[in-house]
């Protein structure tokens, strides 16, 4: 398995990231221990989180994903072997990336996942009425006092990492080494639009929604399957010609391979240029393993071309 680096700075990892929002949500603390701890037996170590993770579920308390993979890290005593990825501004409050809501959620942050410093932490969204200079400076004081390793941007679009790049360069910033954008076989337009500027300066990518909400896994193939899980009405959007072809040339490549057509979703994503690793969920030990065996499937490139025409936007 190749691991790959994030940008240019000192983080390598596996090309597979275990998504969190699920823990606290469909996952609960039991389960969610079992399967951090299936991910970390396949030979992975990056998880990813946010402070907003999954804040959206009734009487739920800040940050219980946060907070569920703290009390795995603490109970398994292995800090020091696996990258923690967060996120602040998760609820894209327009001064949510200002020094004094960074000195904040930074603090909380550690609390709930019980640890002193983040490996990976994220601009969730854009917040309109901070600076780049404002942000990247409170950063900078995160990284010297050793709470954060690597800064990175999500939902950031092309236009948004340049400025703050130029902003990182004239005032001797930290820059953004890492991006996470929406990017999977069906939605393509955010990355690919973001690709040149992330291969021309080096930055990396983690890509959000690879399996596109589970449609990518062809569970959810008509809107009679929709109530197969909580996250079925996340699917209901690609159910549409389009989707079914994508799903028709997975199914295809799936009859030669004897791959599912999630772990085939996956092995397109990390063929393609400017990707670091895929973020995926998994709510059972069986789909961590599926998660496993898609990173480590090579497709032909004439199945990454039939994939490529399959969802192509133009």
């Amino acid at each position: 398995m190749n691991r790959r680096p994030l940008g240019r700075s000192e983080l390598v990892i596996e090309p597979l990231v275990l998504g969190g929002n699920v823990f606290g949500w469909t996952v609960d603390e039991q389960l969610g221990f079992q399967i951090l701890d299936a991910y970390v037996d396949e030979g992975f170590t990056a998880i990813d989180t946010a402070q907003g993770y999954p804040n959206w579920v009734p009487g739920n308390p800040p940050g219980m994903s946060e907070t569920i993979i703290g009390k795995w890290l603490k109970a398994r005593g292995n800090r020091e072997q696996v990258h923690i990825i967060t996120k602040i501004n998760s609820g894209r409050d327009p001064k949510g990336l200002s020094a004094e809501a960074i000195k904040t959620g930074i603090e909380d942050s550690l609390k709930r996942l019980q640890t002193d410093y983040i490996d990976l932490y994220f601009s969730h969204w854009p917040a309109q009425d901070c600076t780049h200079e404002e942000t990247l400076e409170a950063y900078d004081v995160l990284i010297r006092a050793g709470k954060v390793r690597v800064i990175g941007a999500s939902n950031y679009d092309a236009a948004m990492m340049k400025a703050a790049q130029d902003t990182a360069i004239v005032k001797s910033l930290p820059r953004y080494e890492v991006t996470q954008p929406l990017y999977n076989l069906y939605d393509r337009e955010q990355f690919e639009a973001l690709r040149p500027f992330l291969l021309e300066n080096e930055v990396g990518a983690i890509t959000y929604y690879s399996l596109a909400a589970g449609f990518l896994t062809g569970k959810y193939r008509s809107k009679d399957d929709l109530g197969k899980s909580q996250r079925g009405g996340g699917s209901e959007k690609y159910l549409n010609d389009k989707g079914f072809k994508i799903l028709a040339a997975l199914d295809a490549i799936a009859g030669e391979t004897g791959a599912a057509p999630s772990e085939i979703a996956l092995a397109w994503l990390i063929a393609q240029p400017g990707v670091s690793a895929p973020i995926a969920s998994a709510t059972s030990i069986e789909q961590v393993k599926s998660l496993a065996r898609g990173v480590r499937l090579n497709l032909s490139p004439h199945a990454v071309e039939r994939l490529d025409l399959a969802g192509e936007t133009r």
